[in-house]
């Protein structure tokens, strides 16, 4: 059996108050005021016999019985009222000992000021004791009611627990931040037996810190002096600790921590101030998501309920990975009634049982649809009536439409148009289409066909349709069917190698329910028909599989490959999420939305259309490169269409590259 798997051995210091901690109610305090009352009677007679050097004379023993009850009576009270019988012994802090302290000094202060009004009434000074005893009694109770309280923990902290590890072998552990959330942090470590974290030491930035012990445990360095550190005391794990650790500043630290084999975990930002409940449960896998180049842009939810309460929604392709995640987040605002539309019946099926199992009571209807069938599509919208159509169906991976033109055409174009039509005809008040950073300049097929979408839009709100039409473009997703992520992770699962097409390609990139969060506000609140969001600076897709590789807890480059495998046809190694005279015309109407005034579609943007759907049907790609290229002059096709699926030199087609590059576009 493996070292891990073996129980730990009990630990005797830890079963006492374990014991204790199960006995509750009036037991448990009566056993603990009776421990008092017995140590209050101790600290007495002692403080005599140190007064009295170890010989009370007769008259003082009869003074001792004498103020002994009243003593008694005073601190009994004043611990009930202080709440010390009811004592946590493992998890007791600063304020607890606070709490004994204030108890026996306002004891001490009742107990001579008794006898001090009693003296004067008797006018017999040797009514109380000497002024001696009673400094010595706070003392010694101060210190036998504190010992017992703290006892536990400094044996379990320093004791036997300090050299046995929780579960299995210890992990030598540096917390990277210094402050209150790594401070509440090693506490809870200290104080749990849920892990096998062996806290080495902090680092931290802030030079003040560098060489100051907190909790026991001394500020090593900076974060900059992690690579040495890590190697000198054999660190295995990083606790990150800082409230809103900026993106750059993390992706040096890994940068600098690629070569040692590590793994990582970080605390939530949303618990990161919530001090009394930071604690080693709340660690998360440090993620890519951690790495984006910017703060997360907040989106106010109640702001969306107004728009979403009450309202029929109808969202297309509702099983993608922006569809889903529109679907929930809608779901968990109280719409009138929601219809998902997808042709993955399989996606569909898994969709609505989870969303009916979290939301019972709400109307979820699923419609297996192909959007490419008009007639389909206007009978499922005169059905439903919906007020709002959010329109993410899409083919959208780059590779795979510069092959096959004619399937982009079917798709992002007329069967946007067929959508569009729905809204129109069901009397809807409001569609929105989900577009891509891709439209912009497009070089691709599916670049090209969004950008054609968001002209059939505009063409819609330039005749004066009654349905108010919307465009959010927004750049790739973390952690959606199409994005970097999964890929990455499971080429790093197989052992590797990691393909990046090319080391300076970048792109714009947010969390899905970060997009899908301002594509609600954006869609249902603002006014304007072509809505950006703001996704900070670009950053290289190398820098992500470089991260991910560490992450995972390998050496970049050294145990798992990273392997460039070129751009593909269709691809640019940067994007734009507007162009020069997009930028000129926008204007920034809350943080993380631009709204832009666009230009007013072809003249010819129905026959264009029409002439793209009748070369689709015959599948002439040449046909449909030459009319995107007529219909959207900045169009930028690869010089050789033909070659976007090649075959190497023995005659296999390169699948594995494929996909590759279907992910990162």
């Amino acid at each position: 059996m493996s070292r891990s798997n073996q129980a730990a051995p009990a630990d005797p210091i830890a079963i006492a108050p374990g014991r204790l901690s199960r006995l509750g109610g009036p037991p448990r305090y009566a056993m603990i005021l009776a421990y008092d009352a017995a140590a209050i009677a101790t600290s007495l007679f002692l403080a005599f016999l140190v007064r009295f050097e170890g010989n009370i004379p007769h008259e003082r023993m009869a003074q001792f019985l004498r103020c002994l009850p009243l003593l008694l009576a005073i601190r009994l009270s004043l611990h009930l009222g202080f709440g010390l019988h009811r004592w946590s012994f493992r998890l007791s802090g600063l304020h607890e000992g606070l709490r004994v302290v204030y108890a026996t000094l306002m004891g001490t202060a009742l107990f001579a000021t008794s006898f001090y009004f009693v003296q004067r009434a008797a006018e017999d000074v040797s009514l109380g004791p000497p002024r001696s005893v009673i400094v010595l009694e706070f003392l010694l109770t101060s210190s036998l009611i504190g010992a017992a309280r703290f006892s536990f923990r400094v044996v379990g902290r320093w004791g036997v627990g300090a050299f046995r590890p929780r579960s299995g072998s210890w992990v030598r552990t540096i917390i990277v931040g210094a402050g209150s959330a790594g401070d509440l942090l090693l506490r809870d470590l200290q104080r749990s037996d849920e892990h096998n974290y062996k806290v080495i030491g902090f680092v931290d930035d802030e030079r003040v810190k560098q060489g100051a012990t907190i909790g026991g445990q001394m500020v090593l360095g900076s974060p900059d002096d992690l690579p040495a550190l890590v190697q000198r005391w054999r660190v295995e794990q990083l606790l990150f600790a800082i409230p809103r650790l900026s993106p750059d500043r993390l992706r040096r630290i890994l940068d600098s921590c690629s070569d040692l084999k590590l793994s990582y975990k970080t605390l939530p930002v949303s618990f990161a101030y919530l001090n009394d409940r930071i604690g080693v449960s709340m660690m998360e896998d440090l993620a890519p998501e951690h790495l984006l180049p910017r703060t997360p842009i907040p989106f106010d939810v109640e702001e969306t309920r107004r728009h979403v309460s009450g309202r029929r929604f109808m969202v297309t392709g509702a099983a993608g990975s922006i569809g889903s995640e529109m679907a929930r987040q809608i779901a968990s605002l109280e719409p009138a009634s929601l219809v998902l539309a997808d042709i993955n019946e399989n996606g569909l099926y898994f969709l609505i049982r989870h969303l009916q199992r979290i939301h019972p009571t709400l109307e979820v209807v699923p419609e297996v649809v192909d959007i490419r069938d008009s007639a389909r599509v206007t009978q499922l919208g005169l059905e439903h009536r919906p007020h709002v159509v959010f329109h993410a169906a899409a083919h959208k991976h780059v590779p795979l439409m510069e092959r096959n033109p004619e399937e982009a055409i079917k798709n992002n174009v007329l069967g946007c148009r067929n959508v569009i039509e729905m809204a129109e005809s069901a009397g809807a008040e409001r569609f929105v289409l989900i577009s891509t950073d891709k439209a912009v300049s497009p070089s691709s097929v599916m670049g090209a066909t969004k950008r054609i979408a968001e002209m059939l839009v505009r063409q819609r709100l330039a005749v004066g349709s009654s349905t108010s039409m919307r465009v959010v473009r927004f750049g790739n997703v973390l952690g959606s069917a199409g994005s970097v992520v999964p890929l990455f992770k499971s080429q790093i699962a197989r052992g590797g190698p990691v393909t990046v097409t090319d080391p300076d390609c970048r792109r714009f990139l947010m969390t899905i329910r970060e997009a899908v969060g301002l594509t609600l506000v954006a869609g249902l609140g603002e006014e304007g028909d072509l809505l950006v969001l703001q996704m900070g600076e670009q950053i290289r897709i190398l820098d992500i599989a470089r991260a991910m590789i560490s992450l995972a807890g390998y050496v970049p480059e050294r145990e798992i490959d990273i392997v460039y495998t070129g751009l593909r046809p269709g691809e640019k190694l940067s994007e734009r999420l507007m162009s020069e005279n997009e930028e000129q015309r926008s204007r920034t109407v809350r943080d993380g939305i631009v709204a832009v005034k666009s230009a007013p579609p072809p003249g010819d943007l129905e026959e264009r259309v029409a002439e793209l759907a009748s070369l689709a049907a015959k599948a002439d790609r040449a046909g449909i490169i030459a009319c995107i290229g007529r219909l959207i002059p900045d169009y930028a096709p690869p010089t050789d269409a033909s070659t976007v699926i090649a075959r190497d030199e023995q005659g296999n087609s390169p699948e594995a590259d494929l996909v590759a590059a279907a992910a990162e576009a």
